[in-house]
């Protein structure tokens, strides 16, 4: 089991900086950020750039891989992007995980004054999004007319350090977005459904990975190629709230078939509230035996 970190981007970097440090000494497989304009009820709060943050997190690490969790089309275009992607691989020496989603309604999808989507043009807007992302980070010299976006010879050169690309970790819980993941993805990344306990939420992630089975299967598909993260902090009950709370919440991933997982850094008060110093004795005491 690989185990990751989200570090949300609401710190200046003389703070964050210091954490960033310490997921990559005390052995994590990779850390992450969100990649929001504003997010939820922090919106109001300090918040920075993820791309910006990811490459400055590139600087002070030296192992640990490196990913958005997750980039949508809210306020991306794919050429553009993709510019961001490479220098990030870059610089990191091609440690970047890229994960891709549909994007949500909310300030991101506001922000910039368009209108917001419903579902089933959401999911039409991302497949797009990936498609022609992916062809980018690819291949050099780019022209493309679709329903979302257009694209006139875009390039890539140097292109990424990892090749063909970087990682597609593609988060996906309807069957479109996982015939995506299923195309597309290097990895799969699921936050469950909501439940109103953590029991609850198990089965939702249970029918979810039934679900990703049988799509692998229909694209035929080996499900060995695939990793799969599941984000244990969508559950009711912060996975960091007491060490053996982790530790459960892990082996549990594990009897699923997940081959990486996902926590946050606690953070004070509101999302993801929790003390820090549950984080270092997983880290320092059960990270090893965890990551088994």
């Amino acid at each position: 089991m690989r185990i990751g970190i989200v570090i949300l981007p609401d710190q200046r970097w003389a703070e964050s900086q210091r954490r960033w440090r310490q997921v990559d000494e005390w052995g994590f497989d990779h850390a992450w950020t969100y990649d929001h304009l504003g997010w939820r009820d922090l919106v109001d709060g300090p918040w920075f750039d993820s791309m910006t943050t990811l490459t400055a997190a590139a600087t002070v690490t030296s192992r640990i891989r490196l990913g958005t969790l997750v980039a949508s089309p809210n306020f991306r275009h794919p050429a553009a992007f993709a510019r961001q992607i490479t220098t990030v691989d870059d610089v990191s020496g091609g440690r970047l995980l890229l994960g891709l989603g549909a994007g949500g309604i909310g300030f991101d999808s506001a922000v910039l004054g368009g209108e917001t989507l419903p579902p089933r043009q959401r999911v039409d807007r991302f497949a797009e999004f990936t498609e022609l992302l992916d062809l980018i980070l690819r291949e050099d010299g780019t022209t493309w007319r679709g329903d979302w976006f257009t694209a006139v010879d875009a390039r890539n050169n140097p292109g990424c350090v990892q090749q063909p690309r970087v990682p597609f970790v593609v988060a996906a819980n309807g069957p479109r977005s996982m015939r995506l993941v299923a195309r597309f993805g290097q990895g799969w990344v699921t936050t469950g459904t909501e439940a109103e306990d953590v029991e609850g939420w198990w089965g939702t992630v249970s029918a979810l990975c039934a679900r990703m089975d049988r799509t692998l299967d229909e694209a035929g598909r080996d499900p060995a190629t695939l990793d799969r993260y599941l984000s244990l902090d969508a559950a009711p009950v912060f996975s960091l709230s007491s060490a053996q709370f982790f530790a459960d919440q892990v082996g549990r991933a594990a009897d699923l078939g997940f081959t990486d997982v996902v926590t946050h850094w606690p953070r004070a008060s509101s999302w993801y509230a929790g003390d820090e110093a549950v984080l270092a004795d997983v880290a320092t005491r059960l990270l090893p035996e965890l990551r088994g």
